[in-house]
């Protein structure tokens, strides 16, 4: 009895690596290895978010007390507060990234100069966040470089106070973190651009704006994409910026996360966190369903293809 059960265990286990090759069974172990690592860790937050501590532990009880504390001590202001600096950050950044990726990729014709740019670039992935915004306070104080140098030129009379521990403060140290997350997926994609499309369409009698429009635009859609997914998910958890710059007055989710954990309010945490990734997939949704319009996200690398 024990042999016939080997022996169709084997038979079974035959069949299916003789059904798929190695090659069809990347995608499933894939998929089977990422809902382990991603999904289920995530379900498990979620559920999380349902129990509530007493007297520093948790207690295993369903109970909604996490999630009615959270909207009655206005916390939902604060997942404004962070949706709208997401969405403004990473428009400011898309803007800035374009035409900065555009000159990178087309413009620029030295690749030493090319080299070293992409390099400055990479700087802000080998810094910690702290050591690179705390020097920003030095700056951006009352009694910083800007303030002294406009009331050195008789600009302004007594210090700036909103230069620093502001939304302003906030937004502009943002600024140089999330900008190599949106230039580089934007200047991967144009590189592939081959630059015999923009020729036939100066010689086609396009002008430099038509050929921005209707051709670099859309053949740049993969990097833009990418290059907003890129940012806007990384903003929408920050506590960095908000905690060094903000001063305590620009709280957004992020520092409401740590500060939750720090008190060892873990439902509390979890309640947040789930309030980031739904506003997170709400955003990509939005994404999607705007950039499907006009475009087939499944064909839009065969634009580039040549």
């Amino acid at each position: 009895m024990a042999t016939a059960s080997a022996v169709s265990g084997q038979g079974w286990g035959s069949r299916i690596f003789s059904r798929w090759s190695p090659s069809q069974l990347v995608v499933p172990t894939f998929l089977i290895a990422w809902s382990l690592l991603v999904i289920v860790p995530l379900l498990v937050i979620v559920l999380f978010s349902f129990l509530q501590v007493r007297s520093y532990r948790v207690v295993y009880e369903p109970t909604l007390a996490t999630w009615v504390s959270l909207i009655e001590s206005g916390r939902w202001i604060a997942a404004v507060r962070t949706l709208r600096i997401g969405i403004t950050m990473t428009v400011i950044e898309l803007l800035l990234a374009f035409p900065f990726a555009l000159w990178l990729a087309k413009g620029c014709k030295s690749k030493s100069a090319k080299a070293f740019i992409i390099t400055l670039l990479t700087i802000p992935f080998f810094l910690d966040a702290s050591s690179r915004i705390i020097v920003w306070r030095s700056i951006l104080g009352t009694n910083g470089i800007v303030n002294t140098v406009l009331q050195y030129l008789g600009l302004v009379d007594e210090p700036i106070s909103w230069l620093l521990y502001s939304e302003f403060a906030v937004h502009f140290g943002m600024l140089g973190t999330y900008f190599p997350t949106m230039v580089f997926p934007i200047f991967m994609i144009m590189v592939l651009i081959d630059d015999d499309y923009l020729q036939a369409s100066s010689d086609l009698g396009a002008s430099p704006a038509q050929t921005l429009l209707y051709v670099i635009l859309p053949m740049s859609l993969p990097g833009i994409v990418a290059g907003i997914v890129f940012t806007l998910v990384p903003l929408m958890a920050a506590f960095v910026e908000p905690q060094m710059l903000g001063g305590g007055f620009v709280n957004l989710l992020g520092m409401s996360v740590n500060s939750a954990l720090q008190q060892l309010k873990y439902p509390t945490a979890a309640a947040l966190s789930t309030v980031v990734v739904a506003l997170l997939g709400l955003c990509l949704a939005v994404l999607i369903l705007v950039t499907r319009k006009r475009f087939d996200m499944s064909t839009m690398f065969q634009a580039i293809h040549r």
